[in-house]
């Protein structure tokens, strides 16, 4: 290939029921197509403002540090470790999957003591563990783990985990990268002090952003650091001078305007359809996805009690290649499901039913297809 043979980019248009991003609307990539303002032009700092109320209310949350950080949902999660965890500070992390593993690196490298807490891939978090931990670790500073595990199809019980955090005086960390939107999740009610998800999964938006959340606890927390925090980019003490409250905003980066333009029309739409239609959508249509799935005598890998709706895990028949049954959905069908992940990797697959994606023709086509695939 020379230069000179290449020409715009216009991709296919696959069905997206994998693991994230998932299908963006017409009405999201309307928005995303408007006209670019500049970062600090009045209008954009008022549909800045506006984004934030409609963030609060999909995260549950009076919390005024509730915004989009412009970049990925690695980095919402990064901007939580670099803000809260200073060198020395303890922090007990929940693994059960890939993204409680990244939890634990975010601790090292921001300087922290990270103790860990493991459950078997498949299972949740179990609440007694993390009450023995803490009593062994009575100066526990803040306790972190993952809302809805993405690389196994868990939701842990954020309710309970955050509660017992609080009886030991903790602040808590809690990623919602697959959650929000997409299954109950309640900032304020359940005590999460500090959150981060991604704008790709429930919401149905273009990848791109991380939109997190901090509690006033949790600020305070950050303005009293003994030392600086480690990232320029992720300082909130810095990016509270451009997201704050007021016209007045003072310049700490180019914001990704239109994409910004875009995950306020996400929010909008959730909205609209309401938070509860939303939850319970991707309930019913798993559900249907289930009665599907089972008919080709395919297995879930996670237990009734604590599956997520909007992230299914089967494992592979035997006797099926992984690789190239994917492949040949993508390419016959024009369906992308995702591979395992760590201990799941080869083992099992992960079908996704988030926000957009998540519809009962979506499913009809993936089991259908599955059908004529795995019957050859």
């Amino acid at each position: 290939m020379t230069i000179s043979t290449i020409s715009s980019f216009t991709p296919k248009a696959p069905t997206l029921m994998g693991p994230g991003p998932s299908d963006v609307s017409q009405r999201v990539l309307n928005a995303l197509a408007q006209p670019t303002l500049g970062h600090l032009d009045p209008s954009f700092v008022g549909l800045m403002d506006e984004t934030k109320q409609l963030l609060q209310e999909v995260f549950q949350t009076n919390n005024q540090m509730t915004m989009p950080i412009s970049a990925p949902g690695s980095a919402g999660m990064e901007a939580c470790f670099v803000n809260l965890v200073e060198p020395g500070d303890k922090v007990i992390v929940c693994q059960n999957g890939v993204f409680g593993g990244r939890m634990y690196q975010n601790v090292i490298r921001s300087g922290g003591e990270a103790v860990l807490i493991e459950d078997p891939w498949g299972e949740q978090t179990k609440p007694e563990k993390l009450k023995a931990a803490l009593e062994a670790n009575p100066d526990t500073k803040i306790v972190a783990f993952v809302h809805a595990e993405t690389s196994t199809g868990v939701e842990n019980d954020a309710k309970t985990l955050c509660a017992i955090a609080k009886e030991y005086g903790c602040l808590t960390i809690v990623d919602t990268v697959t959650s929000l939107a997409g299954i109950p999740l309640y900032i304020d009610d359940w005590q999460i002090d500090a959150s981060y998800s991604g704008t790709q999964k429930c919401l149905s938006c273009v990848p791109g952003l991380s939109p997190v959340t901090f509690s006033d606890l949790a600020l305070e927390k950050i303005k009293s650091r003994k030392t600086p925090v480690q990232s320029w980019f992720l300082d909130l003490n810095l990016i509270l001078g451009y997201w704050g409250q007021g016209k007045a905003r003072a310049y700490h980066h180019t914001a990704p305007v239109n994409s910004v333009y875009a995950f306020h029309e996400s929010l909008v739409a959730v909205l609209q359809e309401g938070l509860e239609n939303s939850w319970n959508r991707h309930r019913e249509v798993h559900n249907y996805l289930k009665q599907g799935l089972e008919s080709l005598g395919l297995e879930f890998a996670v237990d009734e009690a604590y599956r997520l709706p909007q992230l299914n895990v089967v494992w592979i028949p035997k006797g099926i290649d992984d690789a190239s049954t994917r492949a040949k959905l993508l390419n016959e069908f024009d369906l992308e499901i995702g591979a395992g992940l760590g201990e799941f990797a080869g083992k099992a697959w992960r079908i996704g039913l988030m926000g957009s994606s998540c519809t009962k023709a979506n499913v009809d086509k993936c089991v259908s297809a599955l059908t004529k695939i795995l019957s050859n």
